[in-house]
């Protein structure tokens, strides 16, 4: 990982031009400015990419989708008088906190896919996505659930998903490229612990973690750009930021209250980084293997990333320079980090 960034070493503004960083891991509390900050990235052409922050232009992974699909799931189910299959309502946690690795099974998978430019297309895209759900679940070291429903069930809730499931592959097939040379692929999550918890947070909570169920080929070539924000902040922006009547939006889903306290009332990244024995990175220990991730701090304590959510034509110079300074120098830590 060192070799790879050794172009990384040089000041001014060639410092990335022979390498750039392969994965990028984009990671915060809810509605730190995450998603926000991957469409101005997303805005960018690849010189720009290249040029002021040392990545390519990017492919983009986020675990969210999953997320609203396995809601809709539940939702179809209580609504039919059976038990939510992975949440007890819509304004609770997971009903099993394994899931929150069953995430990432599914990112380890959406990455496979694009570095082996897999492109799905099966006749059912919520069947398709029911058995994905599943098989994710048992690698993260949980029970499948979906396929224990009786068929006529399965079918039944599959119709009402199908259109939002169809949304989600095309989005994930959009991202698969003929070639991944000279791009970063950027892969959001977001991971916590309840509101006043100790470290280290308990399995399968935060980073820790979440980052330790990664793929090996995902935490070879990876490093983490880190949007900090109090978890008061993250509440009071996730309340701002809450569209009710578009809940499987990227930038306008709210994240229930329960869930903001429950899950993402801290979060361990500084923890994580005191106990790295390699300064600036984040450690993952993985299979007998120590992976030292380059992390770099973008400070949105201050609001720099809200406006993003506009129409790109209402963007301010003002506010655009502001989010680039703040970008830049998270950039300029994850040089250090990989030194």
């Amino acid at each position: 990982m060192i070799a790879r960034r050794e172009a990384g070493r040089h000041h001014g503004k060639d410092r990335f031009m022979s390498k750039h960083i392969d994965v990028l891991l984009l990671l915060a509390l809810p509605a730190s400015g995450k998603s926000e900050a991957r469409r101005y990235l997303a805005s960018l052409t690849p010189e720009q990419c290249h040029e002021q922050f040392g990545i390519g232009h990017t492919v983009q992974l986020d675990d969210f989708p999953y997320v609203h699909i396995m809601r809709r799931v539940s939702d179809e189910l209580t609504t039919r008088g059976h038990e939510g299959a992975f949440f007890i309502s819509p304004a609770l946690p997971f009903r099993n906190p394994i899931d929150w690795l069953t995430l990432i099974e599914l990112i380890n998978e959406d990455y496979d896919d694009v570095v082996h430019k897999r492109r799905p297309a099966p006749e059912s895209a919520a069947l398709w996505l029911f058995d994905r759900i599943d098989a994710a679940r048992v690698r993260a070291g949980g029970e499948p659930v979906i396929s224990t429903l009786p068929a006529d069930l399965r079918a039944e809730i599959a119709g009402p998903i199908e259109d939002e499931a169809r949304t989600l592959l095309r989005d994930k097939v959009a991202e698969v490229t003929d070639d991944l040379k000279g791009k970063t692929v950027v892969i959001e999550f977001a991971r916590g612990g309840a509101d006043g918890s100790p470290m280290p947070l308990p399995r399968p909570f935060g980073y820790l973690h979440s980052l330790g169920q990664l793929s090996p080929a995902i935490l070879e070539k990876a490093s983490i750009l880190y949007i900090w924000v109090t978890p008061e902040e993250s509440r009071r922006k996730n309340l701002a930021r809450t569209d009710p009547n578009d809940p499987g939006s990227i930038l306008h889903h709210g994240v229930p209250n329960a869930v903001m306290y429950g899950d993402y009332g801290c979060d361990d990244m500084a923890w994580l980084l005191e106990r790295s024995s390699k300064p600036d990175t984040v450690q993952v220990d993985k299979d007998g293997r120590s992976y030292f991730l380059p992390l770099g701090r973008f400070d949105n304590r201050v609001d720099k990333t809200s406006f993003i959510r506009e129409d790109k034509e209402k963007w301010s110079a003002k506010d655009v320079a502001a989010l680039q300074k703040g970008m830049r120098e998270a950039f300029d830590q994850l040089e250090h980090g990989s030194e």
